[in-house]
């Protein structure tokens, strides 16, 4: 299987197909490479497509340390040097949106030429401060009354069951019931004591800032029925000067995993935007 070495000694494995110009496609919390499949499937005919399993995920190594959002940017950095890609679009979902954040926020946007947000909120947490306004702008999903609890959940010996409804609660009705617990599977790949010390440090996180200083071509993607309020990305939408919005309604598979539930829609809109 194809592989990266980090700086710090992992090895990151990746599928890879096509040729063309680069997308380097980065899953979310607890996700894998192998649920890009259909992009890898359906977009090889004219791009070159990467999709990254994370340190620990999938059929990565799975390290003791390094889950934290700023060693994955980091750990996609190594990727993009030790593969050489350049003017490179970044798609990421979930928390593959995170990463590409916190890359922007520490490398600038070397080697980057577009970003593809797919259904991320800029703020997991909520402050109990906020207005309505800004909370759903920020789309919090955990409070702190609510993050310590998931966290331990997960963490727990009943840590693969909490994953099961949670996980299992991110695709519409309409969807292939095998398909949802294939994607569970995938996602009990990565360790639960790992998923919940990843999922503390990616739920702490305040990306408001960065999202705003973004200058790349951006296309922003949401599902009508996601755990992720769609207002909050049209919020994103709106403080990237020039991006594109689209938001998969209910009966286009529009829940937080629309790039597998509706792939024909997804991959269209991805090669419109790239070119």
């Amino acid at each position: 299987m194809p592989s990266v070495r980090t700086s710090d000694g992992v090895a990151l494995h990746y599928d890879e197909a096509g040729s063309g110009p680069p997308i380097l496609l980065i899953p979310g919390w607890s996700q894998t490479a192998a649920q890009f499949g259909a992009q890898l499937e359906g977009l090889q005919d004219r791009y070159r497509l990467i999709a990254l399993d994370h340190r620990g995920h999938g059929e990565s190594e799975k390290p003791e340390h390094g889950y934290r959002i700023a060693r994955l940017a980091k750990d996609v950095r190594d990727v993009l040097e030790a593969l050489d890609l350049d003017e490179v679009t970044l798609l990421g979902h979930s928390m593959g949106c995170s990463v590409i954040w916190s890359y922007l926020d520490t490398f600038g946007p070397e080697r980057v030429s577009r970003l593809v947000l797919v259904d991320q909120m800029p703020c997991i947490m909520a402050n109990p401060v906020w207005a309505e306004e800004e909370r759903l702008a920020a789309g919090p999903i955990l409070d702190h009354e609510s993050l310590y609890p998931t966290i331990n959940g997960l963490a727990s010996q009943g840590g693969a069951e909490v994953t099961r409804q949670f996980v299992g609660g991110m695709f519409t009705d309409a969807y292939d019931r095998a398909r949802v617990d294939w994607a569970i599977e995938q996602n009990l790949k990565l360790p639960r004591r790992h998923a919940a010390t990843l999922l503390y440090n990616h739920a702490t996180q305040d990306w408001r800032d960065v999202i705003r200083r973004i200058e790349l071509p951006t296309l922003v993607i949401g599902g009508r029925k996601s755990l992720i309020d769609w207002r909050s990305q049209v919020w994103i939408q709106s403080v990237i000067a020039g991006s594109k919005l689209e938001i998969f309604e209910e009966d286009e598979g529009g829940n937080h995993f629309m790039f597998m539930e509706n792939p024909t829609k997804f991959n269209r809109l991805v090669a419109e935007f790239v070119g």
